[in-house]
């Protein structure tokens, strides 16, 4: 994969608080040839305007994450595809590193292990399990930071057009053509929605949904419980 190859792809939405932070990490991928892309699902705030001020492509997206990431993915050309949420920052080297991890056995998808920040202690022991469960099961999640090559999103057919669990969704696509890359570089994401809704609440929570999707509950009956 050559640098200039890694496209990002941010799903947005109301974001203006953290946005010129969020943009403001990439900006040395983006100096060695990484394409950033804004996909916007319906901002109220200034989200759009702070994003343009950096000089990133932001397109206007169907309100989903799902369909925001697709949106983004359909507006590049890069080789490498690289799905990230607006609160979680890449390491410095992420484009060298997810060119060495697609390298090895063929891999075409991958993810990075994730570090959630915010006061709790117990919010390292989730993030060390959800890093363990992932290269076990080969499932990632949208925290971890998913990317995989272009040829790979065409094959799954992109992300699915449901509410929730479109990451694990995407990731049970993906295991049919190879197993991840599970990267040991850390991402950061931020564990606001853990101690907003308490951090055994929403342990408790994702487990339930977890398996209520794994017994084949509706996608859309699990975001009405999330939200």
């Amino acid at each position: 994969m050559k640098e200039s190859s890694l496209t990002i792809v941010m799903p947005v939405l109301n974001e203006a608080a953290g946005i010129d932070a969020a943009l403001r990490m990439l900006a040395p991928l983006v100096a060695r040839g990484a394409c950033v892309v804004v996909a916007d699902g319906g901002s109220s705030d200034d989200t759009v305007v702070r994003a343009r001020a950096w000089g990133v492509q932001v397109i206007g997206a169907p309100l989903g994450r799902a369909l925001q990431m697709n949106a983004g993915a359909q507006q590049s050309s890069g080789e490498v595809l690289l799905f990230l949420h607006a609160d979680t920052v890449l390491p410095a080297d992420a484009d060298t590193l997810i060119r060495r991890g697609l390298a090895v056995d063929s891999k075409v998808w991958g993810r990075f292990d994730v570090r959630i920040s915010g006061r709790p202690l117990l919010l390292r022991l989730i993030a060390g399990l959800m890093n363990r469960r992932s290269r076990w099961t080969g499932i990632a999640t949208g925290d971890q930071a998913m990317f995989m090559t272009r040829a790979a999103f065409d094959a799954a057919g992109g992300f699915p057009n449901q509410p929730l669990m479109e990451d694990i969704e995407m990731s049970r696509r993906l295991l049919r053509l190879s197993r991840p890359a599970c990267l040991q570089a850390q991402v950061v994401t931020s564990g606001r929605r853990w101690e907003t809704r308490g951090v055994w609440r929403t342990v408790l929570l994702m487990w339930r949904l977890r398996f209520a999707y794994w017994r084949g509950a509706a996608p859309e009956r699990l975001a009405a419980l999330y939200r």
